[in-house]
């Protein structure tokens, strides 16, 4: 790899248990096996030259690359345009299933559509992010490379000769494999490799025919589930396949992203583990998957969460803001030194220090999350509901404190206006599970504190001066996490201290319809540096618009943030001032905010055409 492809240059594959990037020009550059957030088997995404990659690309020939999704999957196609003739690359991985294995495939598939194209093909893994060296063993039907924890078996396509020709053809570069074969148009040929593998084998045609279907009719199956009719039906779609994918099937649990350590400043320092579930992330995609009727989603994260409010109930503790996907807690942040990061962004870290963090906001998230599950009939065993009491009662005695807030400051802890609203939706919203099932709780006590909390967050969190509601109690700057408190019931969009504040955050944090979280230089985070607006800000700000009334305002801003995505219809986290994607990448806050603001607006939109149709026969 001679350069580091711009981070939206990506197309994601997967199978619920890992997945991989692929890039516009054939490359995976990034692949953890077997879970996401396992050691990595390719990695030039973070060093081109330490890192690992697998590349299947026409060689000595100049092209052009288009990548599109196979239709209602996510099954991709890279297209190899010439002079000399059109070649596909289908990538996909067939799903592993709700156990946990070690076994995963990642199939690669090379059809010659018109003419003839001589390809190369390289296979350069560096085990456990570039730690572990390995050995290549050649073999009667392929290739196994062995390092000391993992395996990694090379599995040719019938015909072989069709990708790789001859044993000519075939060179061993120290331990890496590089192959050369011609295709003519009608030929296909390919590899599947295999983590966990044993002794390699030529795969037929029937059988990788069988794990395409399988893969397509699995995923199109899934999304027929999906009850959204509304506009916008692509992307939201789009959305909820990548969604999906970032869900760990044996769990229910939805990682933040699959990528570790891209930066939120291209050379920053701002580069982060994701691969991690957050409590608030995947509860606020409650709301979206209920929104688009994919319940049995919703009903295998509550069950997660459930775990999680036990452990911390019976504890007597706060709840932690993330896990990784088997609800483990253990996330120790370590530096990769030895590698250089996405074009010079280092540190390069490992886990996440952000683990321990007090945030008190992830409980109404959490709550919120439960409450709307509980609503379509997913509901909280007794053990559960019992735990959930203790959480609460322990919130009702430690919400007046100072956290690190949302964004995870590694600055001093603040006493942070959204963790206050939040809390005060944890416990309105416990009340109203308690009412509504008849079930037992402190509903009094919690009433009060609740009440507390609203007449603080009026009194404290409101800055009279300037006429908005602030980042944190005594100061003065704005934070974008308050958009969401018309949609969390706090405040209502037509009321005046609300109107305020939107209007002071679209003067201050909006640039060209994209929303900045916070200024770093006047509300310092222990960061050096800045970030690009926030992607899911920028939709919570759609729906925020909406709420308010101004729908035209809202559709185009949203319509705006489309011509951001990548030509895949993917998201990373954050948009830089250059238009680019930066971040990690997908991100799964970006979809699941999309999604939630495409229901919230496009019911709006037919409020206001049905009213507006009534009033024309009136």
């Amino acid at each position: 790899m001679d350069s580091y492809p711009a981070i939206e240059d990506h197309g994601l594959i997967g199978d619920l248990q890992t997945a991989a990037l692929v890039t516009c020009d054939g490359t995976v550059d990034w692949f953890c096996a077997p879970r996401f957030d396992s050691p990595s088997i390719f990695a030039a995404l973070l060093d081109k030259e330490k890192g690992g990659f697998f590349r299947i690309a026409p060689h000595d020939v100049r092209y052009v690359t288009k990548q599109l999704y196979l239709p209602g999957t996510p099954i991709l196609i890279t297209r190899f345009i010439s002079a000399d003739g059109v070649a596909e690359v289908t990538d996909f991985m067939p799903v592993t299933g709700e156990r946990a294995i070690d076994a995963h495939r990642l199939v690669r598939l090379v059809t010659m559509v018109r003419g003839s194209m001589r390809f190369r093909v390289e296979c350069r893994p560096r085990f456990d992010y570039a730690r572990e060296g390995h050995q290549l063993e050649a073999h009667r039907h392929g290739y196994v490379f062995r390092s000391r924890s993992a395996t990694l078996t090379f599995n040719p396509v019938d015909p072989v000769r069709q990708l790789i020709s001859e044993r000519g053809d075939i060179r061993l570069e120290g331990n890496d494999l590089v192959a050369y074969g011609t295709l003519n148009e009608g030929d296909t040929g390919g590899v599947v490799l295999e983590t966990a593998g044993t002794q390699p084998r030529i795969i037929s045609q029937e059988e990788v025919q069988g794990m395409f279907e399988w893969t397509r009719d699995y995923w199109r199956r899934w999304l027929d589930r999906s009850r959204y009719t509304g506009r916008w039906r692509e992307m939201v779609e789009r959305s909820a396949i990548t969604l999906k994918l970032m869900t760990y099937a044996p769990t229910g649990a939805m990682i933040a992203a699959p990528t570790a350590a891209l930066p939120e400043l291209v050379g920053g320092t701002r580069n982060w583990d994701y691969r991690y579930t957050w409590v608030r992330d995947t509860s606020f995609s409650v709301h979206a998957l209920l929104g688009l009727g994919f319940t049995e989603e919703v009903s295998r994260y509550i069950d997660w969460l459930d775990e999680r409010i036990r452990e911390a109930g019976d504890h007597r503790d706060p709840l932690k803001i993330m896990y990784r996907v088997d609800g483990s807690s253990d996330l120790h942040e370590e530096v990769l030194d030895h590698l250089e990061g996405y074009r010079g962004s280092r540190p390069v870290r490992i886990g996440n220090g952000a683990a321990d963090q007090l945030q008190l906001d992830i409980h109404g998230e959490a709550l919120y999350a439960m409450h709307l599950a509980d609503e379509q009939g997913i509901r909280v065993s007794h053990q559960v509901w019992q735990s959930t009491v203790r959480l609460v009662d322990w919130l009702c005695n430690h919400w007046d404190q100072a956290d690190a807030g949302i964004w995870e400051s590694r600055h001093h802890p603040r006493n942070y206006t959204f963790g206050r609203v939040m809390s005060w939706v944890a416990l309105d919203r416990a009340i109203r599970l308690a009412t509504r099932t008849g079930r037992p709780g402190a509903i009094a006590s919690w009433s009060e504190q609740r009440n507390r909390i609203y007449n603080q967050v009026m009194d404290r969190g409101f800055d009279r001066n300037r006429g908005t509601f602030v980042q944190a109690y005594g100061e003065n700057m704005l934070d974008a996490a308050l958009l969401a408190m018309p949609a969390v019931g706090f405040v209502t969009p037509n009321d005046p201290l609300w109107r305020s504040t939107l209007n002071a955050i679209e003067r201050e944090l909006v640039s060209d319809s994209l929303v900045h979280r916070y200024d770093p230089y006047h509300s310092p985070d222990g960061l050096p540096g800045h970030e690009g607006t926030f992607n899911m800000c920028t939709f919570w700000y759609v729906e925020a618009l909406a709420r308010s009334g101004r729908l035209d305002d809202a559709r185009l801003t949203f319509e705006k943030m489309f011509t951001f995505s990548n030509h895949l219809g993917l998201y990373a986290e954050e948009i830089a001032a250059t238009g680019e994607q930066i971040g990690n990448y997908p991100q799964a806050f970006s979809h699941l905010a999309l999604i939630n603001s495409a229901l919230a607006l496009n019911d709006l939109l037919d409020t206001d055409a049905n009213s507006a149709s009534h009033l024309h026969r009136s």
